[in-house]
């Protein structure tokens, strides 16, 4: 009985971070430093960083399935701690990027802009809907559910790698346009 506490006991906590997470990134997004006269350096070099730090995750997440497929919990369990506290770390960089700097443009015309939208919008409903899957996936772990995370995990899993590999394929469609 203890296990269905401790999802019960984290229930609460997903819903508030499912919804903070993105309201906080929306509002910082909007946010500029300078206008605020704060004077701060554009992070101008962070964009680099975070994609790569989105592909990072997108191969650790991998890692962590085929660990997991072959019997190895602990690495499992390890590669995907890693995998959210790298998506953490992107999400610190990506929000204090947007709150030094100004939005790049994408320049693109006809199809390949239609193909850039589509990839952008997708990669970031994608990214607010993956973020309650993680964390219930996660707890259900952490609450020897295994049955339940493995369900859950099924969907998560190509979704978050989705987002992941988006993430880079994003920053190289507009790295072009970056001024």
């Amino acid at each position: 009985m203890e296990d269905n506490s401790l999802e019960k006991k984290f229930s609460k906590f997903i819903v508030i971070i499912s919804i903070l997470i993105p309201v906080v990134v929306a509002l910082l997004f909007s946010v500029k430093l300078k206008d605020y006269g704060i004077n701060v350096q554009p992070l101008s070099f962070l964009p680099p960083i975070y994609a790569t730090i989105n592909g990072i995750t997108a191969v650790v997440l991998i890692a962590g399935v085929l660990a997991i497929k072959n019997g190895k919990r602990k690495l499992h369990e390890r590669l995907m701690t890693t995998a959210i506290a790298l998506s953490i770390v992107f999400l610190v960089m990506y929000v204090a990027y947007h709150m030094t700097t100004d939005s790049t443009k994408f320049g693109g015309e006809g199809l390949i802009r239609n193909v850039y939208f589509f990839i952008l919008i997708t990669h970031i409903i994608l990214s607010i809907a993956v973020i309650p899957l993680v964390l219930i996936t996660y707890v259900r772990a952490l609450a020897n559910k295994f049955d339940k995370h493995k369900k859950i995990a099924k969907i998560t899993f190509p979704i978050w790698l989705y987002v992941a590999i988006t993430g880079v394929v994003v920053y190289l469609m507009i790295s072009p346009y970056y001024v």
